[in-house]
């Protein structure tokens, strides 16, 4: 078995991805206003030679009949939370070496104003920069932070097809490897002719002039996608290199994992070059009754509120206001976050959970993908199984304390990934994409940015 692929998943927040983990006594998380705190972790995720910190962001927040439960204030349920664009520079001056993503939106970001932002991060973090292109979480209480009307499911991705074709177009378009000349006896800082007008008219997006910041090491950073629908996997297929899956069963994440190859091949692109993560909360101690001990703790946090706090989050839907005791309504309305719905519809003609099991499951896990508890040995094992079992690359670790995630994470699993030989290896100088397999700075030619790239005999 290769070496798995491991980033940090973390946001500008108080808490974690389930119940009120951010009132456990030895949780600095509190701290996430406080720079030394993101480059304290920055660090130490560089030392263990993790492959990357991943900053999620939504401009959205949990919303029930227009406003946000209370619930979800008083236990700091993805609310309150900041940009995580303002710790970038500080966590790359921090390290030389570890890959940083960030998630930008397509729906709210314009797309000049967002390539610029990524193609000047790639310039500063020496080709270290991935974006995690998201169609917006939360997509409801964000468009009315907005003053915009919710943009329906499948419109969102026609829009970010179009926002990805002009983006590309501006981090590839414009500028020719060695355009800069920086020549200072001839006057000569860039060959004109080596510069080049970018004119883009699509069904939603227009830009016309030349893009202003060079090509940078990797002209468009690492492309992350977590699209579980069918609208999101074809979107995957066709842009990303690392895609996120929600860790259900290992039979739909099998599933998911095989289709997302599939269409990647139809597209003419490599479908086993696309990393596929799956997000992974690990409780790790070295005993088994240390580590039950610590997951009953993990669980004491969650309440019914927190859950269907959680869960109004990314659907807008208020699972306190249901039957207990029957599944989800076939009618209710999914726009707002489709995949975190279907996870709770069944497809092998296995019965609906209750909204009673849901709320169960999510008091367990919340939006967490796995959640995996034992001895390092026993989790080691556990997380090998499961990529082989389903075809994944690697994990996307949610931590639930910091720095007590970090400190089972970094003493005592990845010791015993390591004797396994399915740790990431050490980091030297180079960029994201390298670091995560691909065979060059910059996208191959399989990809469709790589038909906007200028110069080079194109």
């Amino acid at each position: 078995m290769k070496p798995l692929t491991l980033g940090v998943f973390e946001h500008l927040n108080p808490n974690g991805m389930s119940g009120a983990t951010w009132r456990h006594p030895d949780n600095v998380a509190t701290r996430y206003l406080d720079l030394d705190h993101w480059t304290r972790l920055a660090r130490r995720v560089e030392a263990a030679d993790l492959d990357f910190l991943f900053l999620a962001d939504s401009y959205g927040m949990p919303i029930v009949d227009g406003a946000v439960p209370d619930a979800a204030v008083r236990s700091a349920v993805h609310f309150p939370s900041a940009d995580p664009f303002a710790v970038v520079g500080v966590c790359a001056a921090a390290t030389s070496t570890l890959g940083i993503v960030v998630t930008s939106s397509t729906v709210f970001e314009e797309p000049y104003a967002n390539a610029r932002r990524y193609a000047t991060l790639d310039h500063l973090t020496r080709g270290r920069i991935g974006w995690n292109v998201v169609t917006s979480a939360s997509a409801a209480s964000a468009a009315a932070m907005f003053g915009r009307p919710l943009t329906p499911h499948d419109t969102r991705y026609d829009m970010a097809e179009d926002y990805m074709e002009l983006s590309y177009r501006l981090l590839e378009g414009s500028w020719e490897d060695g355009a800069v000349l920086a020549d200072k006896e001839a006057g000569v800082y860039a060959d004109p002719a080596r510069v080049h007008d970018v004119d883009h008219k699509g069904p939603y997006f227009s830009a016309r002039g030349v893009f202003p910041v060079e090509a940078s090491p990797q002209r468009v950073p690492v492309l992350f996608q977590a699209g579980s629908s069918g609208r999101g996997r074809e979107f995957a297929a066709r842009h990303a290199e690392c895609v996120f899956l929600q860790g259900t069963t290992v039979p739909r994440v099998a599933e998911a994992a095989a289709d997302i190859r599939s269409r990647a091949e139809a597209f003419g692109r490599d479908g086993d070059a696309i990393r596929l993560l799956v997000g992974l909360t690990i409780i790790v101690a070295p005993t088994t009754a240390e580590a039950e001990t610590r997951y009953a703790t993990f669980r004491s946090f969650s309440t019914d509120e927190t859950a269907a706090a959680q869960f109004a989050f990314n659907t807008g839907i208020d699972l306190l206001s249901l039957d207990p005791g029957a599944p989800l309504p076939a009618d209710i309305d999914a726009q707002q976050g489709q995949s975190n719905v279907d996870r709770f519809r069944p497809t092998d003609g296995s019965p609906a959970p209750t909204v009673r099991a849901i709320l169960d499951e999510l008091k367990a896990r919340g939006l967490r993908g796995l959640v995996l508890h034992g001895t390092p040995d026993v989790v080691a094992q556990q997380m090998q199984d499961y990529a082989e079992a389903t075809g994944i690359d690697g994990f996307l670790l949610e931590s639930y304390l910091n720095p007590g995630t970090y400190d089972e994470l970094i003493d005592l699993l990845l010791p015993e990934l390591r004797r396994r030989g399915i740790a990431p290896g050490p980091h030297r100088r180079q960029t994201l994409r390298e670091r995560l397999g691909g065979a060059g700075r910059h996208l191959p030619d399989s990809h469709p940015a790589a038909a906007h790239r200028v110069g080079a005999g194109r």
